[in-house]
């Protein structure tokens, strides 16, 4: 965070991890003796009336605005007050923007802030972050620290009902939307149901009783709040028929696991959806170290080759991954096919266990902690 703050008059703090999200704030409100404002409590919106004036105040403090897409007004007296500073010689670290509604923050100040902001996406805890604590309580519990610091599983279940209520009740329902709380539920639990599976927009449409564009419109939206992965398909021109439709994850598996009422470790063990589940914890916890010029997808032609991430790093350099929740894993014949189609320059599967070792025909089994260590530094 000081980083981004270093370089940009404006940090946009975004994503659905919001308990994490207002405790960065306030450490960083004590720590660095910023101004934090709540815009939720009507007393707080109510000092910035005057939003100038208040500014002027704490000219020289780092100004922290919670929830800032409850008052969109803010966002122009900002930009002049950001434009300002810069001609006095004061460039960067101004204003720590949090919002967890981050289709609507997004928006408003990519228009805006446009060339004076910074991103940064609070996404769940992943393995680096949660060091020292049980994988597989992550993985169950996922990455919310509430969820995952709870003292028992039904605290933690509890916890993560009560956010999906909150998101289905009011979040989505300040962004403007007019969805049927119920509809979007039951979406979201077939999602959850076909982690890992292509996107069959027909499919669900007719399970819901709607239309494929008014599906899409809801991956849209689930994308954008930052609570759905949707991995495309790689494509290049190898004569190869392909699987088009993109792959969706919940990019939280404990949020996945209570959508689908999974209360403990031993009842996601025997669930049809555990292959799933851990397919998209681990992709969740690889993409959350990885640059942002780093471009994923996954790889499956008609005939079954396939590899389920495709990374590609740049200058050229692609890394296929296959990943086995075993800790002996076999590779498949599908997967080796799919990298005589792909030609990467690192052929790793990624696995269960906690060591690290060579495989047969260049590929190397990589324990997750390895690789999300490897990718992160």
């Amino acid at each position: 965070m000081d980083r981004l703050l270093s370089r940009a008059p404006a940090v946009v703090l975004t994503g659905p991890r919001q308990v994490g999200k207002t405790t960065l704030a306030l450490e960083f409100a004590r720590e660095r003796n910023a101004a934090y404002l709540d815009l939720e409590d009507p007393r707080d919106r109510t000092k910035l009336e005057d939003i100038h004036k208040y500014c002027d105040r704490n000219s020289h403090r780092l100004v922290i605005l919670d929830e800032i897409h409850r008052v969109p007004g803010l966002f122009e007296p900002l930009r002049g007050i950001i434009d300002q500073r810069r001609r006095e010689g004061r460039r960067a670290g101004h204003f720590l923007l949090l919002g967890s509604a981050s289709i609507d923050l997004l928006r408003q100040t990519g228009e805006t802030l446009a060339g004076r902001v910074a991103y940064c996406e609070m996404q769940p805890l992943n393995i680096r972050e949660a060091a020292g604590l049980d994988v597989d309580d992550l993985w169950h519990r996922g990455g919310m620290p509430d969820s995952l610091l709870a003292t028992n599983d039904a605290d933690s279940f509890e916890w993560r009902f009560d956010f999906i209520r909150t998101y289905l009740e009011r979040d989505i329902p300040a962004l403007g939307p007019r969805i049927p709380g119920e509809t979007l539920r039951r979406f979201w639990t077939m999602l959850a149901h076909d982690q890992g599976q292509p996107f069959n927009a027909a499919l669900l449409a007719r399970s819901l009783g709607i239309s494929g564009r008014t599906v899409g419109r809801y991956l849209d939206l689930m994308v954008d709040l930052l609570l759905v992965r949707r991995l495309v398909s790689w494509r290049r021109n190898i004569g190869k028929r392909l699987v088009k439709a993109p792959r969706t994850y919940l990019r939280d598996s404990g949020i996945c696991h209570a959508l689908l009422g999974i209360e403990s470790f031993d009842a996601l063990l025997g669930h049809p959806v555990v292959g799933g589940s851990w397919e998209g914890f681990v992709i969740e916890n690889i993409l959350s170290g990885v640059p942002p010029h780093v471009s994923c997808a996954y790889y499956r032609t008609v005939g079954g080759a396939e590899i389920d991430l495709v990374l590609e790093l740049g200058a050229g350099e692609v890394w296929a991954i296959e990943i086995k929740r075993s800790s002996v894993p076999k590779v498949s014949r599908g997967f080796h096919t799919a990298c005589e189609d792909v030609r990467p320059d690192r052929k790793v599967v990624v696995h269960g266990g906690d060591e690290s070792y060579p495989l047969r025909r260049g590929v190397e089994a990589v324990s997750l902690g390895g690789i999300c260590g490897e990718l992160g530094s």
